[in-house]
């Protein structure tokens, strides 16, 4: 059985743990000859703070996922996805919520494996933006799932406690996060007036977490960095990850065309623009909190408030549109 622990050999996690192994073996094992199958391949592992996955092959790919606790929610998240926004998700085959387990479909190559184009991210974003207008009724019923609630009003609220926790942020960066944090409020209440209201937020959507079209739908995946907050902040790691590939030129041309769903609300682009860049901002707060979902003990000490510090003073960057 080959284990893949990427950089993080000395990582640890619930795979070190025999027992825990045979139980998601076990688990598994039973709901695989539920379904009929037997295994007919070798297992692979990929190892990491944030996640234990492994394949199966039963004449077709499976693929079990272990979440910790802080993104647990993963698993029934997943399975409500399926029933109000099908043929937008994987539909698995098994959750374990109360574990974090989860046994999945294979969904075939992801879109970085794709010779897509600059059209092809247009087509992305804007089915996307569809799959978040679908979910705009299921707010509260996401956050009863256990999805972190980062909905607008309380988002200031999370910045102070993120901030305060923070070990990495020096004197100088608390200086310029207190010196934002009244025009952060201001921009929370500026978007708020604008209407859009909060969705689901995946807050890492990039071209490792979409698979290729199959009749030209996207299908998104892996969602244990999700939040519930204004659906606007998902373009920040999305757009910044396509300007990667085509260009700061490209960023323009996807706000535009995520937005254009919207318009059906009866919003007018400019002031749908205006919520796009007040929103880019304040995505950085979720990508900040969601560092530190990783299973607990994975690390000696605060391994990534770096990271969060990162995030956290992006919020004083210039959107590029």
């Amino acid at each position: 059985m080959q284990v893949d622990r990427g950089t993080y050999a000395e990582a640890r996690t619930p795979w070190d743990d025999p027992e825990w192994r045979a139980s998601a073996f076990a688990w598994v094992e039973a709901h695989v000859a539920a379904l009929g199958w037997q295994e007919r391949g070798p297992r692979w592992v990929r190892v990491r703070p944030w996640s234990v996955i492994v394949r199966f092959e039963v004449g077709r790919r499976l693929w079990f996922k272990a979440n910790p606790p802080a993104s647990r929610f993963e698993s029934g998240l997943t399975e409500a996805l399926a029933r109000w926004a099908p043929g937008h998700v994987l539909t698995p085959y098994a959750v374990d919520s109360t574990r974090g387990w989860s046994l999945l479909p294979d969904g075939g190559s992801i879109l970085r494996q794709y010779p897509g184009d600059e059209r092809t991210w247009e087509q992305v974003v804007g089915q996307y933006a569809e799959f978040q207008r679908t979910l705009v009724p299921h707010a509260d019923e996401l956050v009863a799932l256990g999805v972190p609630d980062a909905r607008l009003a309380i988002l200031p609220t999370i910045f102070d406690k993120t901030v305060t926790a923070n070990q990495s942020l020096q004197p100088a960066d608390r200086k310029v996060l207190d010196e934002l944090r009244p025009r952060l409020l201001d921009w929370c209440d500026e978007l708020a007036a604008i209407g859009i209201t909060d969705s689901l937020d995946h807050a890492d959507l990039h071209d490792g977490q979409i698979f290729a079209p199959v009749d030209g739908r996207f299908i998104f995946f892996d969602w244990g960095d999700a939040a519930v907050s204004h659906p606007f902040c998902s373009q920040l790691v999305t757009a910044r990850h396509a300007a990667g590939s085509y260009g700061d030129d490209i960023i323009p041309r996807l706000r535009d065309a995520y937005l254009e769903p919207w318009t059906a609300d009866g919003h007018t682009l400019p002031e749908l623009r205006r919520a796009a860049s007040l929103a880019w901002r304040l995505g950085s707060i979720g990508r900040a909190v969601s560092w530190g979902r990783l299973f607990p003990g994975a690390f000696d000490g605060p391994f990534l408030d770096g990271d969060q510090a990162e995030w956290l003073l992006k919020l004083a960057d210039q959107p590029p549109f």
